[in-house]
Protein backbone atom coordinates (compact mmCIF):
# COMPACT_ATOMS: atom_id res chain seq x y z
CA UNK A 1 0.00 0.00 0.00
CA UNK A 2 1.32 3.02 -0.70
CA UNK A 3 1.21 6.91 0.99
CA UNK A 4 1.37 10.49 -0.02
CA UNK A 5 4.46 12.18 1.89
CA UNK A 6 3.92 16.08 2.29
CA UNK A 7 6.61 18.67 3.96
CA UNK A 8 5.02 22.08 5.93
CA UNK A 9 6.36 24.68 4.42
CA UNK A 10 4.29 27.68 5.82
CA UNK A 11 1.16 27.49 4.07
CA UNK A 12 -1.39 27.51 6.88
CA UNK A 13 -3.81 29.29 8.98
CA UNK A 14 -3.50 32.18 11.94
CA UNK A 15 -3.10 30.23 14.35
CA UNK A 16 0.20 30.69 16.96
CA UNK A 17 -0.68 30.49 20.47
CA UNK A 18 -0.25 33.55 22.57
CA UNK A 19 2.03 31.64 24.99
CA UNK A 20 4.62 30.53 22.33
CA UNK A 21 5.40 34.50 22.74
CA UNK A 22 3.97 35.34 25.96
CA UNK A 23 6.45 37.68 28.25
CA UNK A 24 9.28 36.93 25.59
CA UNK A 25 11.29 40.14 24.60
CA UNK A 26 12.21 39.95 20.77
CA UNK A 27 14.33 42.58 18.30
CA UNK A 28 13.36 42.71 15.00
CA UNK A 29 16.04 44.38 12.68
CA UNK A 30 14.66 46.05 9.51
CA UNK A 31 16.80 46.73 6.38
CA UNK A 32 16.08 48.74 3.60
CA UNK A 33 14.37 46.51 0.72
CA UNK A 34 10.77 47.04 -0.15
CA UNK A 35 9.50 44.45 1.77
CA UNK A 36 10.21 46.10 4.72
CA UNK A 37 6.27 47.32 4.41
CA UNK A 38 5.79 43.76 5.32
CA UNK A 39 8.45 43.87 8.83
CA UNK A 40 5.04 46.32 10.32
CA UNK A 41 2.98 43.05 10.03
CA UNK A 42 5.15 41.00 12.09
CA UNK A 43 5.50 43.39 14.40
CA UNK A 44 1.95 43.40 14.99
CA UNK A 45 1.72 39.85 14.70
CA UNK A 46 4.01 39.48 17.17
CA UNK A 47 3.08 41.97 19.93
CA UNK A 48 -0.91 40.03 19.28
CA UNK A 49 0.87 36.92 20.38
CA UNK A 50 2.08 38.53 23.70
CA UNK A 51 5.87 39.12 22.69
CA UNK A 52 7.60 43.00 23.79
CA UNK A 53 9.16 43.75 20.69
CA UNK A 54 12.14 46.13 19.72
CA UNK A 55 12.38 47.38 16.38
CA UNK A 56 16.04 48.40 15.07
CA UNK A 57 16.18 50.14 11.45
CA UNK A 58 18.49 51.14 9.37
CA UNK A 59 19.00 54.14 7.21
CA UNK A 60 17.98 52.60 4.09
CA UNK A 61 15.03 51.00 5.92
CA UNK A 62 13.56 54.32 6.59
CA UNK A 63 13.22 55.45 3.35
CA UNK A 64 10.66 52.38 3.25
CA UNK A 65 8.89 52.35 6.08
CA UNK A 66 8.86 55.32 8.60
CA UNK A 67 10.23 54.67 12.12
CA UNK A 68 7.19 56.05 13.61
CA UNK A 69 4.58 53.21 11.49
CA UNK A 70 6.91 50.54 13.91
CA UNK A 71 6.56 52.81 17.58
CA UNK A 72 2.73 52.92 17.09
CA UNK A 73 2.64 49.29 16.30
CA UNK A 74 4.76 48.24 19.42
CA UNK A 75 4.73 50.60 21.92
CA UNK A 76 8.75 51.26 21.81
CA UNK A 77 10.90 54.20 20.50
CA UNK A 78 12.54 52.51 17.70
CA UNK A 79 16.35 52.29 17.77
CA UNK A 80 18.09 53.77 14.43
CA UNK A 81 21.06 55.22 14.91
CA UNK A 82 24.58 54.68 17.01
CA UNK A 83 25.14 58.37 17.72
CA UNK A 84 22.54 61.79 18.13
CA UNK A 85 19.63 62.44 19.25
CA UNK A 86 17.88 59.78 20.38
CA UNK A 87 20.35 57.17 21.16
CA UNK A 88 21.60 55.21 23.99
CA UNK A 89 25.22 54.76 25.25
CA UNK A 90 25.77 50.86 24.74
CA UNK A 91 22.94 50.31 23.20
CA UNK A 92 24.57 48.64 20.57
CA UNK A 93 25.61 45.65 23.26
CA UNK A 94 22.04 45.88 25.32
CA UNK A 95 20.15 45.22 22.72
CA UNK A 96 21.77 41.71 21.25
CA UNK A 97 21.42 40.56 24.37
CA UNK A 98 18.76 41.22 26.69
CA UNK A 99 16.32 39.26 24.24
CA UNK A 100 14.77 35.97 23.28
CA UNK A 101 15.70 36.17 19.72
CA UNK A 102 16.49 38.40 16.76
CA UNK A 103 14.41 38.19 13.55
CA UNK A 104 15.57 40.17 10.55
CA UNK A 105 13.21 40.60 8.08
CA UNK A 106 13.61 41.58 5.68
CA UNK A 107 17.61 40.46 5.21
CA UNK A 108 19.28 42.60 2.06
CA UNK A 109 22.01 41.54 0.20
CA UNK A 110 23.89 44.17 1.41
CA UNK A 111 23.06 43.14 5.17
CA UNK A 112 23.90 39.53 4.49
CA UNK A 113 27.07 40.53 3.40
CA UNK A 114 28.38 42.79 5.82
CA UNK A 115 26.79 40.11 8.32
CA UNK A 116 29.26 37.05 6.71
CA UNK A 117 31.92 39.49 6.40
CA UNK A 118 31.82 40.69 10.67
CA UNK A 119 31.25 44.85 9.78
CA UNK A 120 29.37 46.45 12.39
CA UNK A 121 28.85 50.14 10.85
CA UNK A 122 25.37 51.23 12.21
CA UNK A 123 23.42 50.05 15.23
CA UNK A 124 22.20 47.14 13.61
CA UNK A 125 25.16 45.46 12.17
CA UNK A 126 27.14 46.37 15.24
CA UNK A 127 24.07 44.52 17.71
CA UNK A 128 24.78 41.60 15.69
CA UNK A 129 28.00 41.18 16.87
CA UNK A 130 27.10 41.59 20.24
CA UNK A 131 24.76 39.23 20.05
CA UNK A 132 24.68 36.56 21.90
CA UNK A 133 21.00 35.02 21.36
CA UNK A 134 19.17 33.13 18.21
CA UNK A 135 19.55 35.13 15.22
CA UNK A 136 17.07 34.44 12.34
CA UNK A 137 17.40 35.67 8.85
CA UNK A 138 14.85 36.02 6.81
CA UNK A 139 16.31 37.27 3.39
CA UNK A 140 14.44 38.99 0.75
CA UNK A 141 15.78 40.68 -2.98
CA UNK A 142 15.56 40.24 -6.54
CA UNK A 143 15.71 37.03 -7.67
CA UNK A 144 19.39 37.08 -9.57
CA UNK A 145 20.50 38.86 -6.34
CA UNK A 146 19.35 35.80 -4.75
CA UNK A 147 21.08 33.87 -6.96
CA UNK A 148 24.54 35.36 -6.83
CA UNK A 149 27.32 33.29 -5.83
CA UNK A 150 28.50 35.60 -3.34
CA UNK A 151 25.38 35.78 -1.59
CA UNK A 152 24.88 32.08 -1.53
CA UNK A 153 28.32 32.20 -0.27
CA UNK A 154 27.50 35.04 2.63
CA UNK A 155 23.89 32.55 3.48
CA UNK A 156 26.18 29.50 3.76
CA UNK A 157 28.88 31.18 6.24
CA UNK A 158 26.12 32.34 7.82
CA UNK A 159 24.22 28.62 8.41
CA UNK A 160 28.16 27.44 9.58
CA UNK A 161 27.96 29.94 12.58
CA UNK A 162 24.78 28.89 13.65
CA UNK A 163 22.50 31.22 12.54
CA UNK A 164 18.91 30.27 11.38
CA UNK A 165 18.18 31.17 7.62
CA UNK A 166 14.74 31.22 5.74
CA UNK A 167 15.41 30.60 2.13
CA UNK A 168 13.07 33.24 0.14
CA UNK A 169 9.81 32.35 -1.16
CA UNK A 170 8.87 32.17 -5.14
CA UNK A 171 6.76 34.53 -6.85
CA UNK A 172 6.43 38.17 -8.73
CA UNK A 173 8.93 40.37 -7.43
CA UNK A 174 8.19 44.33 -7.09
CA UNK A 175 10.66 44.83 -10.01
CA UNK A 176 8.31 42.71 -12.13
CA UNK A 177 10.84 40.03 -11.76
CA UNK A 178 9.48 36.41 -10.87
CA UNK A 179 11.57 34.10 -9.02
CA UNK A 180 13.03 33.38 -5.68
CA UNK A 181 13.27 36.77 -3.69
CA UNK A 182 9.92 37.08 -1.63
CA UNK A 183 10.10 37.69 1.69
CA UNK A 184 8.65 34.36 3.58
CA UNK A 185 5.57 34.80 4.60
CA UNK A 186 4.66 36.32 8.22
CA UNK A 187 3.25 32.37 9.28
CA UNK A 188 6.46 30.50 8.02
CA UNK A 189 8.96 33.50 10.06
CA UNK A 190 6.62 33.44 13.23
CA UNK A 191 6.75 29.48 13.00
CA UNK A 192 10.28 29.14 12.23
CA UNK A 193 11.27 32.12 14.63
CA UNK A 194 8.60 30.05 17.40
CA UNK A 195 11.38 27.31 17.09
CA UNK A 196 14.10 29.91 18.20
CA UNK A 197 12.28 30.69 21.66
CA UNK A 198 10.94 27.32 22.81
CA UNK A 199 12.86 24.84 24.91
CA UNK A 200 14.33 22.45 23.12
CA UNK A 201 14.38 19.44 25.33
CA UNK A 202 13.53 17.01 21.94
CA UNK A 203 15.95 18.43 20.00
CA UNK A 204 17.74 15.08 18.22
CA UNK A 205 14.61 12.96 19.00
CA UNK A 206 12.59 11.46 16.34
CA UNK A 207 8.76 12.18 16.96
CA UNK A 208 6.01 9.77 15.38
CA UNK A 209 2.34 11.66 15.74
CA UNK A 210 -1.15 10.09 13.93
CA UNK A 211 -4.22 12.33 13.56
CA UNK A 212 -7.17 12.46 11.91
CA UNK A 213 -10.22 9.99 11.12
CA UNK A 214 -9.96 7.17 9.20
CA UNK A 215 -11.60 6.11 5.91
CA UNK A 216 -12.97 2.79 5.31
CA UNK A 217 -14.90 2.56 1.77
CA UNK A 218 -18.33 1.16 1.65
CA UNK A 219 -18.41 1.52 -2.35
CA UNK A 220 -16.51 4.29 -4.81
CA UNK A 221 -18.18 7.17 -3.34
CA UNK A 222 -18.82 6.40 0.52
CA UNK A 223 -16.86 5.44 3.59
CA UNK A 224 -17.26 4.85 7.29
CA UNK A 225 -16.03 7.30 9.24
CA UNK A 226 -15.63 9.22 12.30
CA UNK A 227 -15.94 13.28 13.99
CA UNK A 228 -12.21 14.12 14.19
CA UNK A 229 -10.37 16.86 12.52
CA UNK A 230 -7.03 16.18 13.26
CA UNK A 231 -6.71 18.97 15.23
CA UNK A 232 -5.41 17.72 18.24
CA UNK A 233 -2.94 15.35 16.71
CA UNK A 234 -1.75 18.47 14.30
CA UNK A 235 -1.02 20.69 17.40
CA UNK A 236 1.27 18.16 19.08
CA UNK A 237 3.03 17.68 15.57
CA UNK A 238 3.80 21.35 15.15
CA UNK A 239 4.70 21.73 18.82
CA UNK A 240 6.88 18.84 18.89
CA UNK A 241 8.58 20.29 16.06
CA UNK A 242 9.13 23.79 17.60
CA UNK A 243 10.63 22.37 20.56
CA UNK A 244 13.53 20.83 18.79
CA UNK A 245 11.63 17.17 17.54
CA UNK A 246 12.28 15.67 14.03
CA UNK A 247 8.27 15.25 13.14
CA UNK A 248 6.53 12.86 11.65
CA UNK A 249 3.20 13.25 11.03
CA UNK A 250 1.28 9.97 10.32
CA UNK A 251 -2.39 11.76 8.81
CA UNK A 252 -6.06 10.50 7.68
CA UNK A 253 -7.99 12.42 5.49
CA UNK A 254 -8.30 16.01 7.12
CA UNK A 255 -8.09 20.03 5.14
CA UNK A 256 -5.83 20.72 7.92
CA UNK A 257 -2.79 22.40 6.26
CA UNK A 258 1.01 20.44 6.99
CA UNK A 259 2.29 22.03 10.09
CA UNK A 260 5.76 23.39 9.17
CA UNK A 261 8.90 21.58 9.20
CA UNK A 262 7.03 18.75 9.95
CA UNK A 263 6.78 15.81 7.28
CA UNK A 264 3.15 14.20 6.84
CA UNK A 265 2.45 10.95 5.50
CA UNK A 266 -1.41 10.94 4.14
CA UNK A 267 -3.26 7.76 4.71
CA UNK A 268 -6.60 6.84 4.39
CA UNK A 269 -7.64 3.41 6.02
CA UNK A 270 -6.89 1.85 9.71
CA UNK A 271 -4.34 -0.36 7.35
CA UNK A 272 -3.14 2.32 5.59
CA UNK A 273 -2.11 3.87 8.79
CA UNK A 274 -0.94 0.91 10.44
CA UNK A 275 1.85 0.23 7.60
CA UNK A 276 2.76 3.69 8.04
CA UNK A 277 3.05 3.36 11.22
CA UNK A 278 4.91 0.24 11.17
CA UNK A 279 7.17 1.22 8.77
CA UNK A 280 8.57 4.34 11.12
CA UNK A 281 8.12 3.25 14.74
CA UNK A 282 10.94 1.38 15.00
CA UNK A 283 13.03 4.49 14.26
CA UNK A 284 11.17 6.87 16.04
CA UNK A 285 11.52 7.69 20.01
CA UNK A 286 8.13 8.71 20.40
CA UNK A 287 5.00 7.56 19.32
CA UNK A 288 1.83 10.08 20.20
CA UNK A 289 -1.48 8.28 18.60
CA UNK A 290 -3.42 10.93 18.57
CA UNK A 291 -5.79 9.68 15.36
CA UNK A 292 -9.19 8.32 15.83
CA UNK A 293 -8.80 5.18 14.24
CA UNK A 294 -11.94 2.95 12.83
CA UNK A 295 -12.27 0.25 14.76
CA UNK A 296 -13.77 -1.63 11.74
CA UNK A 297 -14.25 -1.95 8.22
CA UNK A 298 -16.87 -3.34 5.76
CA UNK A 299 -16.00 -6.76 5.01
CA UNK A 300 -16.20 -6.09 1.71
CA UNK A 301 -16.20 -3.07 -0.95
CA UNK A 302 -18.58 -2.63 -3.64
CA UNK A 303 -16.77 -2.41 -7.10
CA UNK A 304 -19.51 0.39 -8.29
CA UNK A 305 -22.07 2.70 -6.51
CA UNK A 306 -24.50 1.25 -5.09
CA UNK A 307 -28.19 1.76 -5.86
CA UNK A 308 -31.12 2.59 -3.96
CA UNK A 309 -33.03 -0.75 -3.44
CA UNK A 310 -34.50 -2.34 -0.37
CA UNK A 311 -35.56 0.12 2.46
CA UNK A 312 -32.85 -1.78 4.68
CA UNK A 313 -29.29 -2.16 3.60
CA UNK A 314 -27.08 -5.03 5.83
CA UNK A 315 -23.59 -4.07 5.70
CA UNK A 316 -20.97 -6.70 7.15
CA UNK A 317 -18.52 -5.23 8.76
CA UNK A 318 -14.29 -6.55 10.03
CA UNK A 319 -12.40 -5.44 12.69
CA UNK A 320 -9.59 -3.18 11.68
CA UNK A 321 -5.90 -4.11 13.24
CA UNK A 322 -5.39 -2.58 16.62
CA UNK A 323 -2.47 -0.49 15.77
CA UNK A 324 -1.38 0.37 19.37
CA UNK A 325 -0.92 -3.66 20.05
CA UNK A 326 0.98 -4.41 17.08
CA UNK A 327 3.47 -1.72 17.82
CA UNK A 328 3.67 -2.97 21.44
CA UNK A 329 5.34 -5.94 20.23
CA UNK A 330 7.82 -3.85 18.55
CA UNK A 331 8.10 -1.21 21.62
CA UNK A 332 12.00 -1.24 22.72
CA UNK A 333 12.55 1.83 24.57
CA UNK A 334 10.10 4.12 22.66
CA UNK A 335 7.55 6.27 24.82
CA UNK A 336 3.82 5.03 23.53
CA UNK A 337 1.91 7.64 24.28
CA UNK A 338 -2.56 7.19 23.61
CA UNK A 339 -5.33 8.64 23.44
CA UNK A 340 -9.07 7.82 24.75
CA UNK A 341 -11.86 9.57 23.29
CA UNK A 342 -14.97 8.59 25.76
CA UNK A 343 -18.49 9.46 26.65
CA UNK A 344 -18.80 7.89 30.22
CA UNK A 345 -16.51 6.48 32.81
CA UNK A 346 -13.59 8.39 31.72
CA UNK A 347 -10.43 7.66 33.88
CA UNK A 348 -11.72 3.68 34.29
CA UNK A 349 -11.55 3.37 30.34
CA UNK A 350 -8.50 4.80 30.09
CA UNK A 351 -6.89 3.51 32.57
CA UNK A 352 -8.04 -0.33 31.16
CA UNK A 353 -6.64 1.01 27.56
CA UNK A 354 -3.11 2.18 29.15
CA UNK A 355 -2.57 -1.78 31.10
CA UNK A 356 -4.22 -3.50 27.89
CA UNK A 357 -1.71 -2.11 25.46
CA UNK A 358 1.20 -1.53 27.16
CA UNK A 359 1.10 2.31 26.69
CA UNK A 360 3.24 5.15 28.59
CA UNK A 361 0.74 7.40 29.03
CA UNK A 362 -2.76 8.04 28.21
CA UNK A 363 -4.62 11.34 27.59
CA UNK A 364 -8.51 11.58 27.64
CA UNK A 365 -10.78 13.14 26.93
CA UNK A 366 -14.92 13.45 27.38
CA UNK A 367 -15.90 14.31 23.60
CA UNK A 368 -19.76 14.87 24.24
CA UNK A 369 -18.90 18.52 24.99
CA UNK A 370 -19.50 21.38 22.85
CA UNK A 371 -16.42 22.71 24.34
CA UNK A 372 -14.09 19.99 24.39
CA UNK A 373 -13.26 17.01 21.68
CA UNK A 374 -14.15 17.13 17.97
CA UNK A 375 -13.69 19.82 15.49
CA UNK A 376 -13.46 22.24 18.01
CA UNK A 377 -10.39 24.53 19.01
CA UNK A 378 -10.26 23.25 22.82
CA UNK A 379 -9.80 20.42 25.08
CA UNK A 380 -10.43 19.27 28.43
CA UNK A 381 -8.37 16.27 29.05
CA UNK A 382 -6.76 13.89 31.97
CA UNK A 383 -3.41 12.80 31.40
CA UNK A 384 -2.52 9.09 33.11
CA UNK A 385 0.75 7.78 33.75
CA UNK A 386 1.82 4.27 35.06
CA UNK A 387 2.04 4.54 38.92
CA UNK A 388 1.08 8.45 38.71
CA UNK A 389 -2.08 10.20 39.83
CA UNK A 390 -4.02 11.73 36.77
CA UNK A 391 -2.92 14.83 35.64
CA UNK A 392 -6.45 16.48 35.04
CA UNK A 393 -6.19 20.08 32.96
CA UNK A 394 -8.62 23.09 32.88
CA UNK A 395 -10.34 23.15 29.41
CA UNK A 396 -7.05 24.67 27.40
CA UNK A 397 -6.38 25.03 23.19
CA UNK A 398 -4.66 21.90 22.09
CA UNK A 399 -1.83 23.91 21.59
CA UNK A 400 -1.60 24.10 25.53
CA UNK A 401 -2.87 20.60 25.44
CA UNK A 402 0.07 19.91 23.02
CA UNK A 403 2.92 21.43 25.61
CA UNK A 404 1.29 19.59 28.82
CA UNK A 405 1.42 16.34 26.91
CA UNK A 406 4.80 16.99 25.72
CA UNK A 407 6.32 18.01 28.83
CA UNK A 408 5.55 14.48 30.16
CA UNK A 409 6.83 12.76 27.03
CA UNK A 410 10.20 14.96 27.72
CA UNK A 411 10.74 13.71 31.06
CA UNK A 412 10.06 10.15 30.02
CA UNK A 413 12.99 10.06 26.75
CA UNK A 414 16.14 10.70 28.66
CA UNK A 415 15.74 7.44 30.98
CA UNK A 416 14.93 5.71 27.99
CA UNK A 417 17.95 7.21 25.69
CA UNK A 418 19.98 6.12 28.85
CA UNK A 419 18.59 2.42 29.08
CA UNK A 420 19.65 2.77 25.14
CA UNK A 421 23.10 3.77 25.94
CA UNK A 422 22.72 7.34 24.36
Amino acid sequence: MEWVTRKGCGSFTKRLETMTYTGKRILLGVSGGIAAYKAAELARRLVSSGAQVKVVMTQAAQEFVAPLTFQALTGEKVAAAMFGPGSEPLEHVALGQQVAAIVLAPATANLLGKMAAGIGDDLLTTILLAANKPILVCPAMNCEMWAHAAVQENVARLRARGLTVLPPEAGELACGATGYGRLPEVETILEALARLVSPQDLAGRKILVTAGPTHEDLDPVRFLTNRSSGKQGYALARVAWRRGGEVCLISGPTLLPVPYGVERVEVRSAREMLNAVLDRFPQADALLMAAAVGDYHPTSCAGHKMKRGAPELTVHLTQNPDILKEVARLKKQQVVVGFAAETRDLEAAARRKLEDKGLDLIVANEVNRPDSGFAVNTNEVTIIGRGQLPTRLPLLSKEEVAEKVLDQVAALLPAAHKSKGV
